[in-house]
């Protein structure tokens, strides 16, 4: 036996070899017959493989013009079947060499699978009942050199499909129809918007203070100035700089950076949606929450019940609201309002085995009970109300109980879909908060905030009562299409190097 037939991934290796070195022969006999692929320009495309699938009994008959590229090839002698793939699916196509001519069917004979094609020709059923076009012409309109993984029926190995997203996009239909979804949630968002009288918005990008959450930011030098620079790791700030600006309903929906880990729901670069509206506080934001959500999942999915993962969850009821401080009575059963001090915090986290630092305080702490305890029982639609005055930085407190704010979070399937504020917009007590904030980062907490001065000044010029929140669209778009992690809802997800 020899070592190749030893080892197959070196057959594999080599047969891959010959198949591009035969590849690239056919493109050279291609240039020197004055047939380059790469020459031709426009192709005038009037029909799709999906109307003329669904709506045959009206193109039967019918010339058409499509293109695409080879998915398969039945080479019958002097006829051959192709099935071409275009942007809305595949129809088969039938290539006689009396129809196109002898020299044209010689040079299509030699036409590969990957390769892209327009095809010319009448509609018509065939004696098996396939929907097909007879083809008068099939041109060559570029040429694939690398081959397409169809013997291997198909590109499964994750890791290489998020690598190589243009080959999944090719070769998994349902890929696709992830990001056409993906694409209508985004468009259903912004009409809805619309019809509420918001705005859309573009704020900058690259910051010289990363604020408006509690992450980690990626850093940068700006060589023209000689300045560091961050990517930002929110939108919220410079949005609620529009608010005070008079800019009542405003929104954006943009890329954030965050530098942390990789794991099913987290990716260091994300789309995030923030919108801030004025004279409305953190109740207001959850009625645009419950209304946005419903009409979306009707206008994407046709139904506001979505199933995940086999568990349904259902938009078309009220939204359960429960205060942070009952869900961790509720699930944990410690009633926090008999908590009275930071070391009967800690004696209970201890108890519980609940890990904090010393830096962390009794809000802190009741934090961390909720994460570790009532997070994982929220699947149908919550919010989560009340967080405490020491992890919501930009919140309003709340004028009965000032330990707690007036903030929420929505949860779906135990994931954090949602956040927002009935925004602080005191000035001076902005800058408390903020001076607490630098404090936490000199303790070495380096997903703290710092104090953001331009901000300040916006705030002492006025900013009305506001109600602000921020949605985790890639987190919605995983829900919305039954997507087990982000990266399946990202085109191009954050990838190891390959030589790590």
């Amino acid at each position: 036996m020899s070592e190749n037939q030893q080892n197959p991934q070196v057959q594999e290796t080599e047969d891959l070899s010959q198949l591009l070195k035969v590849r690239r022969e056919k493109l050279d006999a291609l240039k020197e017959a004055g047939r380059d692929p790469y020459q031709e320009t426009v192709y005038d495309v009037t029909d799709f493989a999906l109307d003329i699938n669904e709506k045959f009994d009206e193109y039967e008959g019918k010339m058409v013009r499509i293109a695409g590229r080879i998915m398969s090839k039945r080479d019958m002698g002097k006829a051959s079947f192709i099935d071409v793939q275009d942007k809305t699916g595949r129809i088969q196509s039938y290539v006689r060499k009396d129809h196109i001519g002898d020299e044209d069917y010689t040079w299509f004979k030699k036409y590969d699978i990957g390769d892209i094609v327009g095809i010319e020709g009448v509609v018509f059923r065939t004696q098996k009942g396939q929907i097909s076009v007879k083809a008068e012409s099939a041109k060559l309109l570029s040429k694939s050199l690398v081959p397409l993984p169809e013997k291997w029926h198909g590109l499964k190995d994750t890791d290489t499909r998020y690598r190589q997203r243009y080959v999944d996009l090719i070769v998994n239909p349902e890929v696709k129809d992830t990001f056409v979804k993906r694409s209508k949630i985004l468009t259903a968002i912004r009409r809805y918007l619309d019809t509420q009288g918001f705005m859309e918005v573009e704020t900058p990008i690259l910051v010289a203070n990363a604020g408006g959450a509690a992450a980690r930011p990626f850093e940068t030098h700006f060589n023209a100035l000689d300045e560091d620079f961050k990517l930002r790791i929110s939108l919220e700030l410079y949005l609620k700089r529009l608010i005070v600006g008079g800019m009542d309903r405003v929104y954006e929906i943009g890329r954030v950076f965050r530098n942390e880990g990789l794991d099913t729901r987290h990716n260091p670069e994300f789309t995030l949606m923030e919108l801030y509206q004025a004279y409305t506080d953190y109740n207001g934001m959850m009625d645009l929450t419950e209304n946005m959500y419903r009409y979306v999942a009707n206008e994407v999915l046709g139904t506001t019940k979505i199933v995940y993962n086999g568990i349904e969850m259902d938009l078309g009821k009220p939204f359960e609201r429960i205060t942070m401080v009952d869900a961790v009575k509720k699930y944990a059963g410690i009633d926090w309002n008999e908590v009275d001090s930071l070391e009967k915090a800690r004696e209970l986290a201890k108890e519980h085995h609940i890990e904090f630092e010393e830096r962390h305080k009794k809000g802190d702490i009741l934090a961390l009970f909720f994460e570790e305890y009532a997070e994982k029982h929220l699947i149908q639609p919550t919010f989560v109300m009340d967080h405490p005055i020491e992890i919501s930085p930009l919140t309003k407190r709340k004028p009965e109980n000032p330990e707690y704010t007036e903030r929420f979070e929505f949860f779906m399937n135990g994931w954090e879909m949602a956040n927002a504020y009935s925004e602080l917009n005191d000035p001076i007590d902005q800058r408390e908060r903020f001076k607490a904030q630098e404090e936490l980062l000199a303790q070495g907490d380096d997903e703290a905030n710092t104090t953001d001065e331009d901000f300040l000044n916006a705030l002492g010029i006025g900013m009305p009562p506001t109600g602000g929140i921020g949605f985790g669209i890639d987190r919605m778009c995983m829900l919305l299409t039954n997507s087990s992690a982000i990266r399946d809802v990202l085109l191009f997800p954050t990838m190891k190097p390959l030589d790590k």
